[in-house]
């Protein structure tokens, strides 16, 4: 990850196999599923970040989101950013060599298990979509070192025993694991059942695991307007919480310094350069003793 943002030049090319422009190289089976009619989270996230793995009506959801609330791509490079520091961390200070990212979203630059193996190259990762898009993007693009493992689950987070039990076919759940929760949670829409998930799937992880987390939060009026026409527009909902509520996800575990803040905040290094102090996403790490 270097400081500049993510962008069409360090992303996927439309040439890529699995791009949406040439999906006729694709696994058909995977990709028919796709529904381009209504705008999708992951695609936006995409196009916000400077990707070419959109589609039209992603790109129009994405610039009219942006109209009401400019700072939007701001928030998206500090949660990017956030990850590398949470995933450079554990992997180098904290020796964790497990990760399980649920929620992958699409590739970009410097993905979990890049970031990882490139501080232990035997590191394992374990990414779980149920975005077939995102999906057929993985298998194709997100490539292990020949010392560690990358793998990858067709599962939804509401299914946490799933995940759980597929995750275990590569993961040692004997041994630490760093669970990955970046901006999915919102997607569930009742707070307490958000909760439930990560309470579940925390449990299963040995002590000396993390949880990495980050949403979006209801900071910004504006952005709580853009939340609201986007969530009006046909695509799975997506809610706004506040700081205090996504500190709640973290009950039980031992945050590392500086707890649940803005990602531009969390430990900040060059990176952040270039980024306000406060963006609308916030985020966390914490250690299951």
């Amino acid at each position: 990850m270097t400081d500049e943002p993510e962008n069409s030049e360090n992303s996927e090319s439309p040439e890529s196999p699995e791009s949406p422009e040439n999906s006729e190289n694709s696994g058909q089976g995977a990709l028919s599923k796709i529904d381009t009619s209504v705008p999708q989270s992951a695609r936006i996230w995409n196009y916000w970040l400077g990707g070419k793995d959109n589609y039209e009506v992603d790109r129009i959801a994405g610039d009219a989101f942006r109209e009401i609330f400019p700072g939007i791509e701001t928030g998206a490079r500090a949660a990017r950013y956030f990850l590398a520091r949470a995933v450079r961390h554990l992997a180098g200070e904290e020796g964790i060599r497990q990760f399980l990212d649920i929620g992958t979203g699409l590739p970009n630059v410097d993905n979990t298990h890049q970031i990882a193996q490139r501080v232990a190259p035997e590191c394992r990762i374990v990414y779980v979509d149920n975005d077939p898009l995102v999906l057929a993007h993985a298998r194709a693009l997100l490539v292990s070192t020949p010392e560690g493992v990358t793998n990858y689950v067709d599962a939804d987070l509401r299914d946490p025993a799933t995940i759980v039990r597929e995750a275990a076919k590569t993961l040692d759940f004997d041994q630490p694991v760093a669970l990955m929760l970046m901006g999915i949670l919102g997607h569930i829409e009742d707070h307490d059942e958000a909760r439930s998930i990560v309470r579940e799937l925390v449990d299963a992880l040995p002590s000396g695991s993390y949880l990495v987390q980050y949403d979006s939060t209801d900071t910004s009026d504006a952005y709580v307007n853009a939340i609201q026409q986007y969530n009006e527009g046909g695509s799975i909902p997506y809610i706004l919480r506040s700081p205090e509520q996504l500190a709640r996800y973290f009950d039980g575990l031992e945050l590392l310094e500086p707890g649940v803040a803005s990602c531009s905040r969390w430990r900040p290094d060059t990176e952040a350069l270039g980024l306000p102090a406060e963006v609308h996403q916030y985020g966390g790490v914490a250690l299951k003793r």
